[in-house]
Order: C-alpha cells, then sequence, then structure tokens
C-alpha cells in the first residue's frame, strides 16, 4: 500500500484571516479534498462515497498562530502504522500554542520515507494528532495535518485545524497510517476539520 498521507496540494493560508472570505476558503479546500480523492488510484473511496465526509463548521479558533522551534539534529526514529508496518520520521520542530485558554505543544515531523521516494517531499512537513473528540466526533486513530517548510515564517506557524483530515485508515482497513505519537496528544476537543466517517467502513 501507499503511503497513506493523502498528498493534496498545500492550499494553506499564510495567516488566520477573519470573516466570510476565511469560511469560504475552508469550504473551497474541502471540496479540494474530496476531489483529491478520485485523482488517487490507492483512494479508499469512491465518488459516491465523498457523499459520506462530514466536517465540523469553520470556525476562526482553531486557526492558530503558534510559536516555532527548529530542532535540528535530532535522530530518525520509527512511527507503527495501523497496518503493522513501521514508517521512519525525523523531528523537524515544535509548535507551541493556545486553544481555549490551554498552553498545548505539538511537534513537527517530516518523513523520511517520502524523502528516499521522491525528493519533492523534502520541504512536507507531516502533524499527527489525537484529542478529546476520537471516538466519540472524530476518527479514534487521530487525524493529521499538512504543512510545508515554507509555511514557516522566522519563529511562527500557522496551525489551522479547520484543514486536519482523516487518514485512509477511517475509511478502509490495510492502509499504513502512522499512529499519532503520545507526545501529540492534546489533551482538549479540536472541534475542527474532519469528523467520522458517515459510512460503515469498509473491511
Amino acid at each position: 500500500m501507499k503511503f497513506s498521507i493523502l498528498l493534496l496540494p498545500l492550499f494553506v493560508l499564510s495567516s488566520c484571516s477573519r470573516g466570510q472570505s476565511y469560511n469560504d476558503s475552508i469550504l473551497q479546500y474541502r471540496q479540494q479534498y474530496k476531489v483529491g480523492f478520485l485523482s488517487d488510484e490507492s483512494s479508499p473511496l469512491k465518488a459516491s462515497d465523498t457523499a459520506y465526509l462530514r466536517f465540523y463548521a469553520p470556525n476562526e479558533k482553531y486557526c492558530v498562530t503558534a510559536d516555532f522551534k527548529v530542532t535540528p539534529g535530532t535522530d530518525t526514529f520509527i512511527i507503527p502504522t495501523h497496518s503493522g508496518k513501521n514508517k521512519v520520521f525525523k523531528q523537524y520542530g515544535i509548535a507551541t500554542f493556545k486553544i481555549n485558554d490551554t498552553i498545548l505543544t505539538l511537534h513537527i515531523y517530516q518523513s523520511i520515507d517520502l524523502i528516499k521516494r521522491d525528493p519533492k517531499f523534502k520541504d512536507y512537513l507531516f502533524v499527527p494528532f489525537t484529542d478529546m473528540t476520537n471516538y466519540t466526533e472524530t476518527y479514534g486513530g487521530g487525524r493529521y495535518i499538512d504543512l510545508s517548510t515554507s509555511d514557516i515564517e522566522g519563529s511562527k506557524v500557522v496551525l489551522d485545524f479547520n484543514k486536519c483530515y482523516n487518514p485512509y485508515c477511517a475509511f478502509a482497513s490495510g492502509y499504513s497510517c502512522p499512529i499519532p505519537p503520545k507526545e501529540n496528544d492534546l489533551h482538549v476537543a479540536i472541534k475542527a476539520g474532519e469528523q467520522l466517517f458517515a459510512k460503515k467502513t469498509q473491511e
């Protein structure tokens, strides 16, 4: 199976803009997200399945500007996947931010496997996380955020949880979806981004 991160073009906002234009941009992003399933030959979904994709309403408070610290010189490490395979990653940096008056941190990674497969992914950053909506409102195995090194401006990076998405394992078995490390377990409810798939998961 291919690496199960949904490698869509990174339509990342450079800032957490406000108002109707922001909401419209998120809705447009989600349409592009749905189309991405149809262009990926390893996709677990057919066109008719995309009607069962569910999302929280866009909420600007879940688009945050985080303090970012690069962590050069870190060793590679293994992240296990739901299929039992292991994936090799390296920590790129740590983002610190606040949601609902709670200070949180997320570790941001680079996929060594992806870079070896195709050097064009050298700027791709991966943010897997869990939160307190898992199993009840969102996929129990956590969700992902895609970033690029170009999204980091000085010591700041925008984390838009309205764009977080489910791994392929949320839709079907047999995919090698990285399991978010414990260090990225957020002890708050992130009511943003993709919710549970509304159709029975394929076995």
